[in-house]
């Protein structure tokens, strides 16, 4: 650091360089010291505002931090001074600049030019923050003009301050890099692992769905019974489907029965079969699910919705791996592996009366519960491509790319009724957008074009809902006065950033959207 071969021996400034040091050694992020820094750098000299502006990667410039009363500082406002600093950083070379009052001049470091300013005169005074040798960055700060010879010392003390600020910058970003490359290394091994573990057909990168991946893959093996909770929507007969899948019994049949879809009469001789003459219409034999299943799996779904009756029967099954048909004396044996599902609260039906407490123990072996889609808002993203891709070939169309302003109202929608209900809107989507290939926010139900209303909150107006909505504003509105900035954003909101990571990730938010909109 050439620079500091000049410094005065001024205890001041050798104060304020030290304390400076101490500022950047004590914490890794120092974008977020640079505020601590001016303020130093007001306290020890004569400077009455300063800023720290950086390169964006469009090459665009950032305000990162700024002090004192002056706006002029915190972007160049008046004549020349937006131009002064393109010109710092494309030259890497420092510029000073005198305002005497009613018109301005650029001067780059000429004394003689400098010699005979008033002291009520302004002077800016800008200077490259550089790393490997290429400008990143301008430091700039205001001062009421003195001399020449003090305009000269605070250009190289400024000089020696963006030295520090660069290099620990440089220090910072190839952290950074390592980090992310680190980090990216992580993500594609986990993209691996979760490939090849993941059910077949189930789409899904939220940790509640993980687990769940997880949980199918490990009771896939067993012969356990499963019972599967979960809202209606969620997905409880895909999951039955992967559990039989990953089985040992895969190559055996997966019979489906939905119990609350026939008639209480009908539902015992679907799942046991009936004998010819066993009642009115039962003109021949018949067998039913169980044995149809024999050697494989049986899925009930909406099992919460059997009559007490069949729920004894059903508990026998399970219990002897045995069973007549109705109308029939002959006992049949089964090997069959039971998967329930239910929306249902299995429990309360307990405590009722209207479901056996036995049987009920019987099918939560292995219970499952299944998240409601607004529980997984980072998987709404996921499943809307997912369905938007398969929509788009079945119905011969390209594949529809999601405007931004329909991932916002699909992300801030409540889903009641899960995917099914976002299949369904996604489908309508890809049959509305046509030949244009983009599915706009009017091509989304009016149902969701008040998702993002905070006065109209989703989840039929419950406190979780409505935090939920507020917080999700108050993140993009951090991130819109922080230009993207997701260090800073989390600062404003008082948040790690690893908090704010995962609420952006849980909200399907993207820092990248908010570069152009810092104010």
């Amino acid at each position: 650091m050439n620079a500091l071969i000049h410094i005065r021996n001024d205890t001041g400034e050798l104060r304020l360089l030290f304390d400076v040091c101490q500022i950047f050694d004590s914490s890794l992020e120092p974008v977020g010291q640079l505020e601590a820094i001016l303020g130093l750098m007001a306290s020890h000299t004569a400077m009455q505002s300063g800023t720290v502006l950086l390169r964006n990667p469009d090459g665009s410039v950032r305000r990162e931090a700024g002090f004192g009363p002056f706006t002029r500082a915190a972007y160049p406002a008046y004549p020349d001074g937006r131009e002064t600093v393109r010109q710092v950083l494309e030259t890497a070379l420092p510029v000073a600049m005198s305002m005497p009052g009613n018109s301005g001049g650029v001067f780059i470091l000429d004394r003689a030019a400098l010699q005979n300013r008033r002291k009520e005169d302004i002077a800016f005074i800008a200077v490259p923050v550089l790393t490997a040798g290429q400008a990143m960055g301008v430091l700039a700060a205001d001062r009421l003009f003195a001399d020449s010879v003090a305009l000269a010392e605070d250009v190289r003390l400024l000089q020696v301050l963006a030295s520090l600020i660069g290099q620990t910058l440089r220090v910072r970003l190839e952290y950074e890099e390592r980090h992310s490359s680190v980090v990216e290394e992580n993500r594609r091994l986990q993209a691996l692992l979760y490939d090849r573990f993941r059910p077949a057909g189930m789409v899904g990168n939220s940790d509640a769905m993980r687990a769940v991946f997880s949980e199918v893959t490990q009771v896939a093996a067993s012969n356990a019974t499963v019972l599967i909770r979960g809202e209606s929507g969620t997905g409880k007969e895909l999951v039955a489907a992967a559990i039989h899948a990953g089985s040992a019994r895969a190559e055996k049949p997966l019979v489906r029965l939905n119990c609350a879809a026939l008639p209480e009469g009908l539902v015992e001789s679907e799942l046991f079969g009936h004998e010819r003459g066993a009642f009115t219409g039962a003109t021949g034999m018949r067998k039913g699910r169980f044995e149809t299943a024999d050697g494989g799996t049986l899925f009930l779904d909406e099992v919460g919705d059997l009559t007490p009756l069949t729920q004894a029967k059903l508990l026998r099954v399970l219990q002897e791996k045995e069973f007549e048909r109705v109308g029939g004396t002959e006992t049949r044996r089964v090997d069959v592996r039971l998967i329930a599902a239910t929306n249902r609260d299995l429990e309360a039906m307990v405590k009722d009366g209207s479901f056996r407490q036995d049987l009920y123990y019987r099918l939560s072996v292995f219970p499952l519960i299944l998240p409601p889609l607004r529980r997984r808002q980072e998987d709404i993203m996921p499943l809307t491509s997912f369905f938007a891709e398969k929509y788009g070939r079945e119905n011969n169309r390209p594949v529809p790319r999601i405007a931004p302003s329909a991932t916002a109202l699909l992300c801030a929608y409540a889903w009641p009724g899960n995917v099914r209900e976002l299949e369904n809107v996604i489908e309508r989507a890809v049959l509305l957008c046509g030949s244009a290939g983009i599915i706009e926010a009017s091509h989304l139900p009016p149902s969701l074009q008040g998702a993002g209303d905070i006065q109209t909150a989703p989840g039929g107006g419950t406190l979780e809902a409505a935090l939920e909505s507020l917080e999700r504003r108050l993140i993009t509105e951090a991130l819109e006065e922080a230009g993207g900035n997701m260090s800073k954003a989390a600062e404003r909101l008082g948040i790690t950033e690893r908090i704010m990571g995962l609420r952006m990730k849980k909200y399907c938010l993207d820092f990248r959207a908010f570069r152009q909109t810092g104010r």
